[in-house]
């Protein structure tokens, strides 16, 4: 396969490879484990967001919905699991969610700033990677799944900067996330030599 040039999501500072592509269509039954595994730890971030704030009234609702959509595509990738007769385990996870979490400020309240805005970078990174899955994928039915959890994706990275626009000032959200992008991007520079949706 050649290498094309990859279409950049906004605010993330650099495409994935192409490399990452073609590892990840040699590797789909893995690149499907992974998925549920990211599925289910969205879900997970979304709730302890919401245990972390529980007086914030507009983060609440908001993460309610992103969590319970989380588990709904969770089951939906372990439908597929099943299908593949791809069981159930483990995976070693790669360096980058460790290397974010690493970004965030342990003070308040730059600690929730930091994790809204982490957490919108994840979703965006998964976001275009889930349309790379959906374009380049041989297998037409799982593409065509792929393709059905971008709209969710998108809708989820901007309800998390929504969310730090609502509690943060504009400036001070803008100045933040342009740093966070920069090193979201640098985790991703060497490719993982284990296939995996972040990696």
């Amino acid at each position: 396969m050649s290498s094309p040039t990859l279409p950049l999501i906004n605010t993330l500072k650099q495409p994935t490879s192409w490399a990452w592509v073609e590892q990840a269509i040699a590797n789909l039954d893995i690149i499907l484990l992974d998925h549920s595994h990211c599925e289910r730890k969205a879900a997970g971030v979304a709730l302890n967001l919401m245990f972390r704030y529980p007086s914030s009234t507009q983060l609440v609702r908001q993460l309610t919905a992103i969590a319970r959509e989380e588990l709904e595509h969770f089951e939906q990738v372990n439908q597929w699991l099943e299908r593949r007769d791809i069981p159930l385990a483990p995976l070693s996870p790669p360096p980058y969610g460790a290397g974010l979490k690493t970004l965030i400020r342990r003070d308040e309240p730059e600690r929730l700033l930091d994790s809204l805005l982490v957490s919108g970078l994840i979703e965006a990174r998964s976001h275009e990677r889930l349309g790379l899955l959906a374009t380049h994928c041989p297998h037409v039915e799982l593409a065509k799944f792929y393709r059905g959890l971008m709209a969710s994706e998108a809708r989820h990275y901007g309800i998390y900067w929504v969310l730090a626009d609502t509690y943060f000032e504009r400036d001070v959200v803008q100045e933040r996330l342009e740093e966070l992008a920069i090193r979201e991007s640098e985790l991703l520079v060497t490719l993982h030599p284990e296939p995996r949706i972040h990696s």
